[in-house]
């Protein structure tokens, strides 16, 4: 359904996270749009990208939040900022050149909330609380010589009803 939605968009790149389930998603949309093939990309995987610490935080939430994201594991700790960075210095700011780009990455929650929070200029610690839904749309443009635009977020209008955030209910499904 998502490929269904994006097929008139003209997509200039299709990059997926290392995990089965982006690169099925990734395939699926490149089959549906055409012209277009997709591309793993360790940085659009699903890691912490910022590991707050506990002072930066709200008091209402700081215990909560540093207690869940001790339970990641080291590894994926000790990666995540890098590959952050990674992901923001491959797929935002402005395209070079005249032509307009239209990139989709296909990737996970963490990561989609970093992206939207560095467009938004927000602390490093505020990608916590963007929540994605499985499927969930967002985009960002970034046009030259502007500030980054927000233009569409966790936007979940391609799918049925009964399948946008399956358990919440009706009036958060929109």
């Amino acid at each position: 359904l998502l490929g269904e939605r994006l097929a008139g968009v003209g997509l200039t790149a299709v990059r997926h996270g290392p995990s089965a389930r982006a690169e099925e998603t990734a395939r699926i949309v490149c089959e549906r749009v055409g012209g277009v093939s997709a591309e793993a990309a360790e940085e659009a995987g699903d890691y912490p990208p910022y590991l707050p610490r506990r002072e930066e935080l709200p008091a209402e939430s700081a215990d909560a939040t540093v207690e869940r994201l001790a339970g990641l594991s080291a590894e994926e700790r000790a990666a995540g900022p890098a590959l952050a960075r990674a992901a923001e210095a491959r797929f935002t700011g402005p395209a070079e050149g005249d032509e307009a780009r239209h990139e989709l990455v296909v990737t996970h929650a963490f990561l989609a909330a970093w992206l939207v929070r560095d467009a938004l200029d927000a602390p490093a610690w505020r990608w916590i609380g963007l929540n994605h839904a499985n499927t969930g749309l967002t985009v960002i443009r970034y046009p030259p010589g502007r500030p980054a635009a927000l233009t569409l977020f966790n936007d979940l209008g391609h799918l049925p009803e009964e399948l946008r955030r399956p358990g919440y209910p009706p009036e958060l499904r929109a």
